[in-house]
């Protein structure tokens, strides 16, 4: 019920326009958009009440008045400017508050649905790219945000109530400065409209280049390996000029459209100025209105430009929402389906004519067919490229069958919500991931209802124990990968204890022990002999002699089933493919076979 709720919600977000995003967003933080608005309002009064204060303190001095009233003037001031900037600070610091806790929830919705698209979409976008997407592009959307209120709103009352003091003090200068406005923001306008597309590439050319360093940095050992430092250094100049170019086009337009903000601004100041004096030579108003006639005109700059500005930032944040949406848009083959659960107890495995391939019309898997009992081993022999991990992928449903059905106890794996069948399944690959977190978070996964109890059970049961009591704070000591002295084999023992603790009813071996040292990988041995009784197991074999658990084999070849068979049966087989390869010694890799 709450993932179908969170769907719907992504669903939304997906058709939204700015507008309707910025009301789904910030509608629930109403609490503190209140708080703004009252600070908002106080403000706009503070700033419009300190030009009549100095006014009044002019009138008063050249007429004479009484130099204690003068003091109070200027304590008035004073006040005012001290008052000013402690709301200002309230202000910004509650902005700041509502930009997080809204692009918080954003960036949630949209990396939650990241995670449940299929491998696919990561063979297409670059981890750099998404990095970019995620939190570059929701952090610009934040800052717009975070500024909106205080910008848009706080300066159309600033500038309502400056334009309504002004008709009062003298309508036809208050209409001119109406009149001054309206066409200053149009103009301003039309110079912005040309910035739209230059913003986007401007981010598009930042997503590329992040994606390409964090493919780079990622390679690294392999780039130095092969002497392709150069080429890693003239791809990098490429994308920066490429980002130089767009970057130099955004800021010559800004410039210029900042210079034309800057000529209109000086010659309204200076026809107000001159309005002015022309009113007091006709005795309509006093110096201290004249003061505040050019006061309010200069004040008038700081909102209209801040109205432009805003308008490049909703251009910009425009563009990331269209990036964002259109990931929001990008749909997962994967569906869940209406079973909520597989069968209790051991299950079995099935293949049952399954064709498969990655989109690029080359089948990986032709018309597949085996099956597993339950409790039992299967060994998976084949050279590179012959399926095998394909197999593995669709069995975790990372991936559907073009045709043809996956079954675990019976059940295709069409008509389970994946969470359901990955709940009962467990992968071990020769690839170790540690994550920055406690080594009780790293063995967990983040199950906090695994218990310290279980976690040392399963540590005492790899031989992991007194690598445990080195540690200053134990289970709750950091976990930094690279930087822990931890061997391959024993990062490897640490993923055989997150199995242990997972108590799956199927286990996925890739060869976990294949780049291992031989005493590590006789304690995994021992290890195993605990960790697979009872379950159905799947062995992708790189070598022969991790076959001998195996109670029926497969051997693969192009996608094609060239083998299938109880092991027993097939070494006795003398014509068979697995009696010649065993032929050759259980050490050799299969690859060279």
């Amino acid at each position: 019920m709450i993932r179908k709720k969170e769907e719907s919600g992504l669903e939304k977000l997906q058709s939204y326009g700015t507008v309707q995003l910025l009301r789904y967003m910030l509608l629930p933080y109403w609490g503190l958009l209140l708080s703004l608005l009252v600070l908002l309002l106080s403000g706009m009064a503070l700033d419009l009440a300190n030009p009549f204060v100095l006014g009044l303190f002019i009138d008063t001095a050249k007429s004479g008045g009484s130099l204690q009233f003068l003091w109070v003037l200027a304590g008035a001031f004073f006040g005012v400017v001290i008052l000013r900037q402690a709301v200002l600070v309230c202000e910004t610091g509650i902005a700041s508050s509502l930009q997080m806790s809204t692009t918080n929830t954003l960036r949630t919705s949209v990396l939650r649905h990241c995670l449940r698209l299929d491998f696919s979409f990561y063979q297409t976008h670059l981890p750099g790219e998404l990095i970019e997407r995620i939190d570059g592009d929701i952090s610009t959307m934040g800052n717009f945000l975070s500024r909106f209120i205080i910008s848009i709103v706080g300066n159309c009352l600033l500038v309502l109530g400056m334009l309504i003091s002004l008709i009062l003090i003298d309508w036809r200068l208050g209409c001119f400065l109406v009149v001054f406005s309206v066409s200053a923001l149009f103009l301003l306008k039309h110079l912005q409209q040309r910035m739209g597309p230059v913003w986007e590439m401007q981010r598009q050319a930042s997503a590329d280049l992040y994606g390409f360093l964090e493919e780079r940095f990622s390679g690294t050992e392999d780039i130095r390996a092969s002497n392709a430092v150069a080429y890693m250094l003239r791809g990098h100049i490429e994308q920066t000029r490429k980002m130089w170019r767009v970057a130099s086009q955004a800021g010559f337009l800004s410039t210029s459209l900042f210079q034309a903000m800057h000529w209109i601004f000086t010659l309204g100041t200076i026809i107000a100025l001159a309005l002015g004096i022309w009113l007091f030579q006709s005795g309509a108003i006093t110096i201290g209105t004249i003061y505040i006639i050019v006061r309010y005109s200069t004040m008038l700059q700081g909102p209209l430009m801040g109205f432009t500005f805003q308008a490049q930032d909703f251009q910009q944040a425009n563009a990331s929402l269209r990036r964002v949406r259109q990931m929001l848009g990008t749909a997962g083959s994967i569906v869940d389906g209406p079973r909520q659960a597989l069968p209790e107890g051991t299950l079995s495995l099935a293949f049952e004519q399954v064709n498969f391939s990655y989109g690029l019309d080359m089948p990986v898997l032709k018309d597949l067919s085996f099956q597993v009992k339950p409790g039992t081993i299967l060994g998976i022999v084949g050279r590179t490229g012959s399926g095998k991990t394909t197999i593995t992928r669709l069995l975790e449903r990372f991936y559907d069958p073009d045709s043809g059905a996956v079954l675990i106890g019976g059940v295709n794996l069409r008509d389970v919500s994946v969470q359901a069948v990955r709940s009962r399944i467990a992968m071990i690959t020769q690839e170790v991931t540690l994550f920055h977190a406690t080594l009780r978070e790293n063995l967990t996964v983040f199950d906090t209802t695994i218990s310290d109890e279980r976690i040392h059970q399963a540590i005492a049961l790899l031989g992991l124990e007194q690598w445990l009591e080195t540690l200053p704070q134990g289970l709750d000591t950091a976990i930094e990968p690279g930087n822990m002295g931890l061997s391959a084999g024993e990062s490897q023992l640490l993923t055989f204890a997150r199995v242990f603790l997972k108590d799956p009813d199927i286990i996925v071996l890739d060869e976990a022990s294949s780049r291992l040292d031989p005493t590590t990988e006789r304690r995994i041995e021992q290890a195993l002999d605990h960790l697979l009784v009872g379950r159905t197991v799947v062995i992708i074999a790189h070598r022969l002699s991790t076959l001998e658990r195996a109670d029926s084999i497969l051997v693969l070849e192009d996608g094609v089933c060239q083998e299938y068979g109880l092991r027993e049966e097939l070494i006795v087989t003398p014509n068979s493919r697995f009696a010649q390869l065993l032929k050759t010694g259980l050490d050799e890799p299969v690859e060279a076979l």
